[in-house]
């Protein structure tokens, strides 16, 4: 097979062809249309809804929010694994379940696939212990549209009161996968892993109250997840046309079902290197690091060999650091504030 190097001749891990269109570079690909680029999914993973959609734009201010600039992303080379896990996933059609610690950069995976291959923006699923299947879906506000109806005198549009959530909005007939983050799910239910299975192994789901309304009203026009977004939706039934890039954050705090575990790729994160840790640092601060990147970055990996924290507290010691009015040299003074700022992250931290 062959290989290709993430950043051009510079000596970098090698990592093969084809279907490997994310390089983990951070920066997005402009030399590939990702439509074409992608292959054709298993003959099992295949899906034909429509007519099909094209996803919303990208909002960059929020990448750059969560990813950093750009401009002063370095070229560090990606974890091997990480690269070949994401482009398994978009490749089979099939959920990225990524487990690690916490603040290992679980999340931001989705937020980085996107960004790299143009994807639109990221529909979120928070996971809580009250998050059903449904929830994620659609919801439907029965109640309003009763209230409504007796304000107006008349029967209002069914449309208006079904709001899509960002599982059904992610499996919307998009021409390119949508960019879905599962986040959390080890907080929700004992049995929401079971009830995603059909779901998942499907592409679609049934609006059960446009359903029943489908010989009156064949197509609907309902509100997605995102921002001031719509949908037709007809019959009441949606079916995807490309499987959408779905990441599944866990802290590996439960087991999941083997049903469950073995329609997902799985990746397992480890703790960000020295370098990840830097190019972290430069990619929110840019040069207003350096002075302070070095010694905070080995303070940080001091801590966390004696106590679990996360590379985001890291970004907050040097954000008080850049912004400090006295000299961080002063060992005493500046221990105080990496005591409190680099608390652990482990019950013995809120003692």
């Amino acid at each position: 097979m062959s290989v290709e190097k993430p950043h051009g001749d510079d000596g970098l891990t090698m990592i093969p062809r084809g279907w490997h269109l994310y390089r983990g570079t951070g920066r997005p690909r402009d030399d590939i249309p990702f439509h074409q680029a992608l292959p054709p999914p298993p003959p099992w993973r295949t899906f034909d809804g429509g007519p099909p959609l094209d996803p919303p734009p990208e909002d960059p201010a929020d990448l750059e929010r969560r990813l950093g600039h750009i401009g002063f992303l370095a070229r560090s080379v990606p974890a091997p694994g990480e690269v070949i896990a994401v482009n398994a996933a978009l490749c089979l059609r099939r959920p990225l379940l990524v487990t690690g610690p916490p603040g290992v950069g679980k999340s931001t995976l989705a937020y980085a696939v996107t960004r790299e291959l143009r994807l639109g923006p990221v529909l979120r699923w928070p996971i809580n212990s009250r998050s059903t299947l449904r929830s994620g879906l659609y919801e439907y506000d029965a109640v309003a549209r009763v209230q409504d109806a007796r304000l107006e005198g008349a029967e209002p549009d069914i449309g208006d009161y079904v709001q899509l959530g960002a599982l059904g909005t992610a499996l919307l007939p998009y021409e390119q996968p949508r960019v879905l983050l599962v986040d959390e799910f080890d907080k929700g239910d004992l049995d929401l892993a079971n009830d995603l299975l059909d779901t998942f192994e499907e592409g679609s789901y049934q609006i059960r109250e446009l359903f029943r309304a489908r010989a009156r009203e064949p197509e609907v026009v309902v509100h997605t997840a995102d921002a001031g977004g719509t949908a037709r939706i007809r019959n009441g039934r949606v079916q995807c046309r490309t499987f959408p890039f779905i990441v599944i954050t866990s802290n590996g705090e439960r087991e999941f079902p083997p049903a469950f575990l073995r329609r997902c790729i799985r990746l397992e994160m480890s703790q960000p290197s020295r370098d990840r840790l830097a190019d972290l640092a430069v990619a929110h601060f840019a040069e207003r690091a350096e002075p302070y990147k070095d010694r905070l970055i080995q303070t940080f990996l001091e801590y966390r060999d004696r106590n679990p924290v996360a590379a985001d507290q890291l970004l907050n010691a040097l954000h008080l650091a850049i912004h400090s009015a006295e000299d961080v040299r002063q060992d005493r003074t500046w221990k105080q504030v990496l005591d409190v700022v680099l608390r652990r992250l482990d019950a013995a931290g809120t003692e």
